[in-house]
């Protein structure tokens, strides 16, 4: 614990609250925190990291959290392009871990593909780094000690687990003590809330969420937070997929079909992830 950095992002801004909570906690359980996050609101930007060429420099600012000891930068690009200059040594020295949170609101299912929440923490991983994602359901009020809390508690698992490991992690809105527990999860097929068009309309397109009606499978992450319980997943983020027929550095040939994981060929990580930097 003492003297590793820990990197700490999120796609709400550097100005929220749940970044602040977590920040707190990280750095009270005593390791090396710096923040860098997104000058704005850059949720839903998955592990995009924007326009960035030699012709347009990305904003930076150093700002500051109440009660935080460690530095803390807002710069303007989303959260993956803020794990990609820390990893760069933009703030050196690069981090040890990653953490990317708290997510105002859950980020369950397989809707974790657009969260920028869980983009940031693919993007660690992507670099070689550990990472987890904490995500906290909606509730008034907000309970963001508590989602801080039980990731200073899952931290661990991920500090010792195996290079390149992401966990993402969604909190039930509950005070700490009437959280169930922590469950290991599958991802569930929805998220909390789904996307619907509301209206089209002078050359516009009108989005609304709902809430999701289906009743997910009971080892899902939707499932246990819903009875009250912390969801702990772990994420690989980029996978080959390999069928029976065609290997890597066999010629493609006529007749041949594309691989998927939903005819029950096998995945595989990308074997530069095998690969120690």
């Amino acid at each position: 614990m003492a003297g590793t950095r820990v990197l700490i992002t999120n796609d709400d801004g550097v100005d929220s609250p749940g970044i602040h909570a977590l920040a707190r906690h990280v750095e009270l359980a005593g390791y090396e925190v710096l923040v860098v996050a997104p000058d704005h609101d850059a949720s839903g930007t998955g592990a995009a990291l924007g326009r960035i060429s030699p012709d347009h420099p990305v904003a930076l600012a150093e700002t500051s959290i109440d009660g935080l000891k460690g530095q803390v930068y807002a710069i303007g690009g989303p959260p993956a392009l803020c794990v990609m200059a820390a990893n760069l040594e933009a703030f050196s020295p690069r981090p040890d871990i990653v953490i990317s949170g708290i997510n105002a609101g859950l980020n369950t299912g397989r809707s974790a593909l657009h969260s920028g929440t869980i983009g940031a923490a693919l993007a660690a991983q992507n670099f070689g780094l550990r990472a987890l994602s904490v995500s906290l359901a909606r509730s008034e009020p907000w309970y963001w000690e508590t989602a801080a809390q039980l990731a200073v508690d899952v931290l661990p698992a991920v500090t010792d687990g195996p290079e390149r490991g992401l966990v993402n992690l969604n909190v039930p809105g509950l005070p700490r003590d009437e959280v169930m527990g922590i469950r290991w999860t599958g991802l569930a097929t929805f998220n909390s809330v789904r996307g619907a068009i509301s209206g089209i309309e002078n050359g516009r397109l009108h989005f609304e969420f709902e809430e999701t009606r289906e009743q997910p499978d009971v080892d899902t992450d939707l499932a246990a937070v819903r009875a009250g319980y912390a969801a702990v997943t772990s994420l690989q983020g980029t996978v080959e997929v390999w069928g029976p027929v065609g290997a890597p550095g066999e010629p493609f040939q006529d007749g041949h079909r594309a691989h998927g994981a939903t005819a029950g060929h096998e995945l595989r990580a990308a074997r530069s992830y095998l690969v120690r930097n």
